[in-house]
C-alpha cells in the first residue's frame, strides 16, 4: 500500500487556479521530487500535503486513510513533518529551546539527542548556540529536527537545500539518505538538478497538472519536461 497518495488536488488563489489536478504517490522508503518553473505551484502543493492548507477539491491519504474523512487533522499530525523553505526558528531561543517547543516530552527530546535522529543530525553539538548564531546548513538540520518531532513517517522539504554552501548541501543530502534508509518517505520541491539523485520517482507541476517522467533525465531533457505542456 502507498504511504502517501495525493489525489486529483485543486487549489486556487482567488479566481487564480494553482492546481488543477495533481496526483502523486509514495511508497515507504521513497524520495519523490517534485521540479516546476517558480509559480508552478509546488509550494501550494506541499502546503496542502502537509495539512497546512485546504484544497478546493480532491484529497491526501495516508496508508489509505483519506484526511478529509473524520479525524484528517489527526493524520496529518500523526504522518507528515513539514520544512519550509524560508527559516522558520526562533533567533533568539537557543537550539534545545527551538526543539523543546516541538517535542511532546522532555525525555522524548533528550533520548533523540542521544542516540535517535537528531543525534544523527549532530544537533546534540550545537544545544546551547542561539538560534540565529547557526549557519544555513545548521539552521536547516534543526528545522528538520523540529519537523521530526513525533517521528512522522513521511518528511516534506520545500527547496531544502536554496541558498546553502556545498557542504551544506552535501550534509543535507546525506542526513536525508540515512532518513530514506531507515524507512521514511521524503517529498521534496526542488530547483537543485542533484537533489534528484536522491529521488525514486519524480513529478513536474506544468498547468496545474503533475506528470511522472524519468527520474535520471538531467540538462536540456529536463527543462524540456518542465516546459513541455500535454
Amino acid at each position: 500500500m502507498e504511504r502517501l497518495r495525493a489525489v486529483n488536488i485543486v487549489s486556487s488563489y482567488g479566481r487564480k487556479k494553482v492546481l488543477s489536478g495533481v496526483n502523486i504517490s509514495a511508497g515507504a522508503g521513497q524520495c519523490v521530487g517534485i521540479v516546476g518553473t517558480n509559480g508552478c505551484g509546488k509550494s501550494t502543493l506541499l502546503n496542502i500535503i502537509a495539512g497546512l492548507k485546504k484544497p478546493d477539491s480532491g484529497d491526501i491519504c495516508f496508508d489509505g486513510q483519506c484526511a478529509s474523512g473524520k479525524g484528517g487533522r489527526k493524520l496529518f499530525n500523526a504522518y507528515a513533518g513539514y520544512v519550509p523553505q524560508e527559516n522558520n526558528l526562533i533567533p533568539e531561543l537557543s537550539v534545545l529551546d527551538n526543539l523543546r517547543l516541538w517535542y511532546p516530552s522532555k525525555a522524548v527530546l533528550e533520548q533523540e539527542l542521544k542516540q535517535g535522529f537528531l543525534h544523527e543530525l549532530e544537533i546534540d553539538q550545537m544545544c546551547r548556540m542561539k538560534a540565529g548564531q547557526l549557519s544555513g546548513g545548521m539552521k536547516k538540520r534543526v528545522s528538520i529536527g523540529c519537523a521530526l518531532a513525533g517521528n512522522p513517517p513521511i518528511l516534506i522539504l520545500d527547496e531544502p537545500d536554496a541558498a546553502l554552501d556545498l557542504p551544506g548541501k552535501a550534509d543535507i543530502r546525506r542526513y536525508l539518505g540515512m532518513y530514506k534508509k531507515l524507512g521514511g518517505t521524503i517529498l521534496l520541491a526542488t530547483h537543485d538538478e542533484i537533489d534528484l539523485d536522491l529521488c525514486d520517482r519524480v513529478f513536474t507541476l506544468n498547468g496545474g497538472v503533475s506528470k511522472e517522467i524519468d527520474r535520471t533525465l538531467r540538462g536540456e531533457a529536463l527543462q524540456y519536461q518542465i516546459l513541455y505542456k500535454e
